[in-house]
């Protein structure tokens, strides 16, 4: 939505937007934070006026770059607990977690540009995903799937050591498999 008036975006402004926000993040991720705009502009397949009429400033695009990633993971947790069993639905969700990691990692430099400016883009990070979580293990131990004594800080530690320990997409498949090796442990009694 745009910040001035609150109305939603056409459907085409959108797409627009998401797609900058996408490029952003891997351009951001392969250069850091000495990426042009100008390419970001051409992978998302837009002009340098869309860009900069959306995202003004480097760090506004950096900010907006980094929820737009935060959103799409907590976002995901009731559209795949609606599709998948709870159990699948939380091991699909913790990949995505690795995903979350992996693009967050990827645009460390930009991101630390940003809280060096007096910008916090952390600020609701952990209660948003601890909510999704939550939703996820609750769901989970609903269906008799997950053991009821793991708390969400417990999971959300687990998968920040896993992505720390192997969040690169080089390392992919280890990330993979400690992901299976803890929902076997959380599942385990069950």
């Amino acid at each position: 939505m745009p910040k001035e008036t609150g109305r939603s975006l056409r459907a085409d402004a959108q797409r627009n937007r998401d797609k900058i926000l996408a490029a952003a993040v891997r351009v951001f991720a392969e250069e850091g934070l000495d990426a042009h705009l100008e390419r970001i502009a051409k992978e998302a397949g837009v002009g340098s006026g869309t860009l900069y009429r959306n995202f003004p400033t480097r760090e506004v695009l950096i900010e907006a770059a980094y929820r737009n990633e935060l959103a799409r993971l907590c976002d995901a947790a009731p559209a795949l607990l609606s599709a998948l069993p709870p159990r699948d639905a939380l091991r699909a969700w913790m990949g995505r977690f690795i995903d979350y990691a992996t693009a967050k990692f990827g645009m460390a430099d930009a991101l630390r540009s940003l809280v060096a400016s007096g910008v916090n883009p952390y600020a609701q990070s952990h209660e948003l995903i601890l909510r999704a979580l939550t939703s996820l293990l609750d769901a989970g131990v609903e269906a008799g799937a997950v053991r009821g004594d793991i708390q969400a800080t417990d999971m959300f530690a687990a998968l920040t050591g896993i992505a720390l320990a192997s969040g690169r997409p080089e390392q992919r498949e280890q990330a993979e498999r400690l992901l299976d090796l803890t929902l076997d442990g959380l599942c385990a009694g069950t």
